[in-house]
């Protein structure tokens, strides 16, 4: 009776106001996921009853923001419909799918029609599953490399023909296609390199135009791996090392003591100015394992344990006095005389310096924006270094080792004396001095070593498609080009390059050459993705598109995998122990957000809406 507003105009008001409460409700929910997954954290509590008093990151997260934000309180929880809480695990789950498309999207939409190459490597997760990560390596509108990861796949085994079928149905999801592959780049596995049976085959069965190079990063480690198994004494030091490590790191009461003794040094070496302070100096350490599959882990380990040493040696004083057995005390007593002797200091330092180099390179090839010329250039510059090293470094790693015998109180030898070999007295070192040994037989040798391995793990500098790429290189006013060698390189590309093409790129090459030295905008340019990125900028990617074009096919060229091995270690993140009945699908998607968070942070909650609504039919809508 005496109404104010028809049941019509009623239920109107009512709907509009389900909407808005919806919609809060769901941005609410959002935000949630979006703080998780940006962390790499767990949605789901062990027990997510109302009773519980931990009921899992997302429901505590939506508890949080209810408690502070009225308007999230008020459609949340108890107030919210039974039937719409937006807080199941397969609202959970579509969440993240919705953002994962999104910024998928995102990628595919920027690689649009452009060529790529793919990096790709398996591993097993933490419930031992072969998961197979795909990154794509292609150049944007702006001239950059970019590397985005595309997605991760379940295999049942790692034969060749089942990584390129999972290859296949995850290019058919996103529409890319084995046509536009220009490069392909894997470990040294031979399912992955197999000449004829290998993924690396199949594909360019396919594709004649998908060049396959090998990681230079795993090829790196490759190099130090064999010399350490073809040089006794490089090998013998690492045995030693394992053992120091195994026996000081048996048990928490022996790190700790390290800690504090290296803590006391510190502090006196501090107060004594033999150290110097500062931001980032003097952090806590520890001794550090190394692995043959680990780059760089090599160097790390030795870094460590010459900043340790006096620590570590402390601590097999106390092994040898008060050790649980006599294997242990023994054990010590062997390896305490190992490391004060000058053998050992030396091979430790003269390691020191020869990994210096290469894991100068390791790291250069982490970078995402390297091209294929750039990293030819730092491994001939670090070759170039190992030859400067042989010949002129010789007496300042003699001085160095012996400071440090100094310091340690460990006998220093006389370069001149007799070297005496280990073992039986009765053995004969043939007359040859100590600076003989040290100088020629280890310290020459072992370089010796690691630049054959060199060569003859990197052989792309006879490739003729690698000594095409260097002719594009602006170093130096353009000093390499070569413009028969261009027109050659232009040859691998019959796709891009049509008979007509190379005429036009013949005379496109005369002016570019002439235009782009006189030009002041590419003087002091060095490596092709920073010509790319200077073309781009200047437009003369317009004006000479066929050039550009192969300055992009080079770059398209993969370098190393670093950034799949990324991948997998934010897998061990987001699926971690107490995660590991994670299914495939949820694995995926969570990598996706976590690892491409930059894309992610720039994607509005209303694209995630949108998207999250149009998934299925929900039981409101926006």
């Amino acid at each position: 009776m005496n109404e104010k507003q028809s049941i019509m105009s009623l239920l109107s008001e009512q709907t509009v106001k389900s909407q808005s409460d919806y919609r809060t409700r769901l941005n609410a929910s959002i935000e949630c996921a979006r703080f998780l997954l940006h962390q790499g954290l767990p949605f789901r509590g062990h027990d997510e009853c109302e009773c519980s008093s931990n009921q899992g990151n997302y429901l505590e997260l939506l508890h949080f923001l209810s408690r502070n934000n009225e308007a999230i309180k008020r459609v949340t929880f108890s107030e919210a419909p039974k039937h719409n809480k937006l807080t199941s695990p397969d609202i959970q789950k579509d969440i993240t799918q919705a953002a994962a498309e999104e910024i998928t999207n995102v990628i595919i939409k920027d690689l649009g029609e452009s060529l790529f190459s793919i990096l790709i490597d398996e591993s097993r997760d933490i419930s031992i599953k072969e998961q197979m990560a795909v990154v794509i390596r292609y150049v944007d509108n702006n001239g950059h490399i970019i590397e985005r990861f595309l997605g991760i796949q379940h295999v049942s085994d790692t034969t060749a023909s089942s990584l390129k079928a999972a290859i296949e149905a995850l290019f058919s999801k996103h529409g890319l296609s084995i046509s536009r592959l220009r490069g392909q780049g894997y470990d040294g596995a031979s399912n992955m390199r197999g000449e004829f049976n290998g993924l690396k085959a199949l594909i360019l069965n396919n594709n004649p135009s998908a060049y396959y190079v090998h990681c230079f990063a795993h090829r790196l480690q490759l190099t130090l791996v064999a010399v350490t198994k073809k040089h006794n004494e490089v090998g013998d030091v690492f045995n030693f090392i394992s053992s120091i490590i195994n026996i000081v790191g048996a048990s928490c009461k022996r790190m700790e003591v390290i800690r504090e003794k290296q803590y006391a040094r510190i502090i006196e070496g501090l107060e004594n100015g033999e150290i110097s302070s500062g931001r980032g100096l003097n952090q806590e350490t520890s001794l550090r394992r190394y692995g043959d599959t680990r780059w760089g882990s090599h160097y790390i380990t030795i870094i460590r344990l010459l900043a340790m040493f006096s620590s570590v040696l402390d601590v097999l004083e106390i092994i040898r006095e008060d050790g649980m057995n006599s294997e242990q005390r023994t054990e010590a007593i062997v390896l305490t005389g190992i490391m004060e002797s000058f053998n050992f200091v030396f091979m430790l330092h003269c390691l020191r310096r020869i990994l210096a180099v290469t894991n100068e390179l390791s790291q250069a090839l982490q970078r995402k924006d390297q091209d294929i010329e750039n990293a030819m250039s730092l491994l001939k510059t670090s070759k170039e270094r190992f030859k400067l090293m042989r010949e002129n470094d010789w007496e300042s790693l003699l001085e160095e080792v012996s400071s440090f015998c100094i310091k340690h109180d460990i006998d220093i030898l006389n370069m001149d004396d007799e070297y005496k070999l280990r073992g039986r007295s009765r053995r004969k070192s043939q007359g040859i001095t100590n600076l003989h040994h040290f100088r020629y037989e280890l310290f020459n040798n072992i370089i010796d070593i690691q630049l054959t391995e060199l060569d003859d793990r990197f052989t792309e500098t006879s490739m003729d498609l690698l000594l095409c790429v260097a002719c594009l290189s602006p170093n130096d006013s353009f000093s390499t080009f070569n413009k028969e060698k261009l027109i050659r390189l232009a040859l691998f590309y019959p796709s891009e390059f049509s008979i007509v093409d190379l005429m036009v790129l013949g005379d496109q090459l005369d002016t570019y050459i002439i235009d782009l030295r006189g030009d002041d905008e590419f003087s002091g340019i060095e490596g092709i993705a920073s010509l790319a990125e200077k073309m781009v900028k200047t437009k003369k990617n317009l004006i000479f598109p066929l050039v550009y074009m192969l300055i992009k096919l080079s770059l398209l060229l993969p370098v190393a995998t670093a950034t799949v091995e990324r991948v997998f270690s934010a897998m061990h993140i987001v699926k971690s122990r107490l995660r590991n009945k994670m299914g495939d699908k949820w694995m995926n998607d969570s990598l996706v957000v976590y690892i491409e968070k930059d894309i992610f942070d720039k994607i509005d909650n209303e694209a995630i809406m949108k998207r999250f609504q149009n998934m299925k039919t929900r039981r409101e809508q926006l």
